[in-house]
């Protein structure tokens, strides 16, 4: 069985009240929808969200050493400015895809900066509430 952590960042606990951008899905129904869309596969998905940023680098950091076999994150804001989270990520030894659920490149200019997609393996944006499900796609499909 693949072992999966999900890591969402700031303000993500608040999608479905956000601006029409992001949508009107909330984060539990992303994870829902990503659940009953990877339901066929061999998996398990342990997801965690912070609106703290040392709070998100802890967990990353948790993922050391561990059993898992890939990380999806999605930074939100945290992207553009953390170097702290960028740094983090670079200890880690597993794939890292960072999903950003809108076009960062259509949006403000600061957004098409991102720090920490650097440290990542994969760079998907766009896909709104799919980023997640396509995410883990994309590390399955890489070890095949």
């Amino acid at each position: 069985m693949k072992k999966f952590k999900i890591i969402n960042g700031p303000n993500l606990n608040l999608l479905g009240k956000r601006e029409a951008v992001y949508g009107s899905r909330t984060l539990e129904d992303i994870q829902n929808l990503t659940k009953a869309k990877l339901q066929d596969k061999n998996i398990s998905m342990d997801w965690f969200q912070s609106n703290i940023e040392g709070e998100i680098v802890d967990e990353i950091q948790s993922l050391v050493d561990s059993d898992y076999d890939g990380l999806v994150i999605n930074p939100a804001a945290y992207s553009h400015t953390s170097v702290a989270i960028h740094d983090a990520l670079k200890l880690l030894n597993i794939p890292i895809v960072e999903v950003h659920l809108t076009n960062v490149y259509s949006r403000e200019e600061f957004r098409s900066q991102m720090l920490t997609a650097k440290a990542a393996s994969k760079i998907m944006c766009g896909l709104k509430e799919h980023a997640y499900y396509l995410g883990i796609i994309s590390l399955l499909e890489e070890e095949e």
